[in-house]
């Protein structure tokens, strides 16, 4: 039997037998196209985050609203997820591959050409748009173009190498660009990147076939649904700073648990549902789901402790921040890269547990190595560990939650499972960031214990993402 990272999509151009040279080669440009897409989408996610002090002080941001810069694109990128997914169902994910290129093209252009807060806060809210359709558009493409067994197990490794590493390397492109270019430059580098990767996909992507007859998009769910994520995230992103029982926190996770409910009940009753529930039925889905939202929570919520732990205790400038992720994305690339071998020897629930036990015992090894006196090369060791597990465990996630999804509900799933990551990436931000305690002028020394604290929190999620992830399916590997 296939390993549970290969999926059951139906009947589609990739499922035959022993192709041919010239296919291989199309499959080949393929997959760098769909991997340089996800690349584009993980360094956006992460690129601005050492560039925040020359973006706060070139438009005049204040202290409170700094933080927007982030958050309004991880607002928009959960709120739209599951409408990207079902788009792509509906449309096709070669249409929503090149929208979700286009918006992030013309939205980058605009943060950094703006002149003002609001505006380049607006910017980022339409670059998570674009994430939100292009990212389960780039899934889709991957779990649908290529045959079950090997072949697809190793799209998912060199998708998610991309995919993992770029949050790495968006942190030290951030940093180079910063230091070299200016803050501008972190958002003008997408349009290029977009333009290539529309030109590269209506050039070697298959037309998608017509709009699927008697579909449409489900409206009362997709506004549901979408102002319900929207408002739980923006109660998570705005908690650590304006207090849990703030007004502004109280609200909008009212007003989203509100609209989460509404859209439940819309799906149990419409015929044809953005997210149709039975698809929770599946074993999979559900613990990929679970796995997804603690994996972000705890490993995806790191990238930000270290940046702190690198400039506020070591000292380092943007640019030496930057390069200071070096050797976690070199570990995390060959994780992602081992990661289909192994799983198509093993099997994805072997694969995974393993990999979620290396990121725990890395993360661990992190954390004790930190202190108000240490330095970098004693952190080594635990990079290394942790990046093989990030890595791998990154690649095999969304392919282990859409084992056993129709073809033409790929899009669904994977917007489903997506929403959980942004959602947990939410959720395990708020908590750490509270558990750290750190205010803005916080000592060496207690961003040290902050970071620690935070961090060995993390690896008790991680070991618990592990236990969840028993919960897949047993199958036997190829």
């Amino acid at each position: 039997m296939a390993s549970s990272l290969e999926t059951a999509a139906g009947p589609h151009p990739a499922a035959v037998p022993a192709p041919a040279p010239a296919r291989r080669t199309a499959s080949a440009a393929v997959l760098a196209l769909l991997a340089f897409a996800q690349l584009i989408i993980s360094v956006d996610y992460n690129i601005v985050y050492v560039a925040l002090p020359q973006i706060g002080s070139g438009l005049g941001f204040s202290a409170q609203h700094l933080q927007w810069v982030i958050s309004a694109y991880a607002v928009a990128f959960g709120g739209f997820l599951l409408l990207g997914g079902r788009a792509c169902d509906l449309f096709g994910p070669r249409r929503m591959f090149v929208l979700g290129l286009s918006l992030y093209g013309a939205s980058s252009l605009a943060g950094a050409l703006a002149t003002g807060p609001g505006l380049l806060i607006g910017a980022r809210a339409v670059q998570g748009i674009g994430g939100a359709f292009l990212f389960p558009a780039t899934l889709t493409l991957v779990g649908t173009l290529f045959a079950e067994g090997r072949d697809r197990n190793r799209a998912f490794s060199v998708w998610g190498a991309a995919g993992g590493s770029g949050l790495i390397v968006g942190a030290l492109l951030g940093g180079v660009l910063t230091e070299l270019l200016g803050w501008r430059s972190v958002l003008y580098v997408n349009v290029p990147l977009a333009l290539i990767a529309v030109a590269a996909a209506v050039r070697l992507i298959a037309p998608d076939t017509a709009v699927r007859a008697g579909r449409r998009i489900d409206l009362p769910g997709a506004l549901t649904s979408t102002l319900g994520v929207t408002g739980l995230v923006v109660a998570l992103v705005q908690g650590p700073d304006s207090g849990w029982l703030s007004a502004t926190v109280v609200l909008p996770a009212a007003a989203g648990a509100t609209l989460l409910a509404a859209f439940l009940r819309t799906e149990a009753r419409t015929r044809d549902p953005l997210m149709p529930l039975r698809l929770l039925r599946g074993r999979a889905l559900r613990t990929g789901m679970a796995v997804t939202f603690l994996f972000m929570a705890t490993i995806g919520s790191l990238a930000y402790f270290l940046t702190l732990y690198f400039q506020n205790v070591l000292g380092y400038s943007a640019l030496r921040t930057g390069l200071a992720y070096l050797v976690p994305m070199a570990a995390i690339t060959a994780g992602s890269l081992l990661a289909g071998r192994i799983t198509t020897r093993l099997g994805t629930r072997t694969a995974m547990t393993g990999a979620l036990a290396l990121g725990a015992a890395g993360t661990a090894l992190v954390a004790s190595a930190m202190s108000a006196e240490g330095s970098y090369a004693v952190l080594v060791p635990g990079f290394l560990i942790l990046g093989l597990g990030q890595g791998a465990g990154y690649t095999l996630m969304f392919g282990a939650a859409s084992a056993g999804i129709a073809g033409h509900e790929q899009g669904i799933a994977s917007g489903m499972a997506s929403t959980a990551q942004q959602v947990g990436g939410a959720v395990g931000l708020a908590v750490l960031v509270g558990i750290a305690g750190l205010g803005e002028d916080a000592s060496a020394a207690a961003t040290a214990d902050g970071t620690r604290a935070a961090l060995f929190v993390a690896t008790a999620g991680i070991a618990l993402t592990a236990l969840v992830a028993l919960g897949f399916p047993r199958r036997a590997a190829r």
